[in-house]
Parts: C-alpha cells; sequence; structure tokens
C-alpha cells in the first residue's frame, strides 16, 4: 500500500504541473500550437533522464524516490498521449506542417532532453 502512496503523492504533482504549465503556455505563447505539452514532454524527459541516471549511478536512492519522481511524477507530468493527439488533430485539420514540426519536436527535444538530464547527472560530482 505504502508503494501506491508514494505513486499517488508524485502524480498530484506532477499532473498539477502539467496543467498549470499547459495554461501558461496558451497564455504566453499561443493556443494554436500545443506548446505546452512540448514543454512538460521535454521538461519531464529532463527530469526523468537526470534522476534515473542520478539514482542508479551517482547515489543510491530509497526505492520509494523512484515510484515518487519517475512514475508517479513523471508519468502524471509528461503527456505523450496528448501529443499524440494533438499531432492527430493537427493532420486532420489539415495543418501537414505544423503536425510534422510538432511531431519532430516532441519526439527529437525530449530525446535530447533525457540525454541532457543524463549527462548531467553523470557530470555532478557525488558529494561526500
Amino acid at each position: 500500500m505504502t508503494d501506491l502512496l508514494w505513486i499517488s503523492l508524485g502524480a498530484i504533482v506532477g499532473a498539477n504541473l502539467r496543467f498549470a504549465v499547459g495554461t501558461w503556455a496558451a497564455n504566453a505563447l499561443s493556443p494554436s500550437l500545443p506548446y505546452g505539452t512540448l514543454i512538460v514532454n521535454t521538461t519531464g524527459s529532463f527530469v526523468l533522464g537526470f534522476f534515473l541516471i542520478w539514482t542508479s549511478e551517482r547515489v543510491l536512492a530509497d526505492p520509494h524516490w523512484r515510484l515518487l519522481v519517475a512514475i508517479g511524477f513523471c508519468g502524471a507530468y509528461t503527456t505523450f498521449s496528448s501529443y499524440s493527439f494533438e499531432t492527430l488533430k493537427l493532420l486532420e485539420g489539415g495543418n501537414f506542417v505544423a503536425a510534422i514540426g510538432n511531431f519532430l519536436a516532441n519526439n527529437l527535444l525530449a530525446l535530447l532532453a533525457v540525454l541532457g538530464g543524463a549527462v548531467l547527472a553523470r557530470a555532478v560530482q557525488h558529494a561526500g
């Protein structure tokens, strides 16, 4: 039961942050393209890459942290199902350039972000 609590706590934070970032992006950038989804997919990939490398190669972490951050927070925060649906809607609307751009941006930036998180985690020296 405690495993579900850790996952749930992370998911509450992740889902609410996802909503906040999406709302901010629609207001500050543009509601015409799914910038919020791109931002959460990229930053979520960075967090996951950093966290998993940091806690598997640099420090020993209590397994509950993996449940909280990797499964709970990142699972609720990142939005690949939303990204897929938004890309489909762009295609169905005849916005082929935007759909291809959205596809490439989400996939490339998420991959680069997870790589960046992993590189940073490996570069940070373990204190102590």
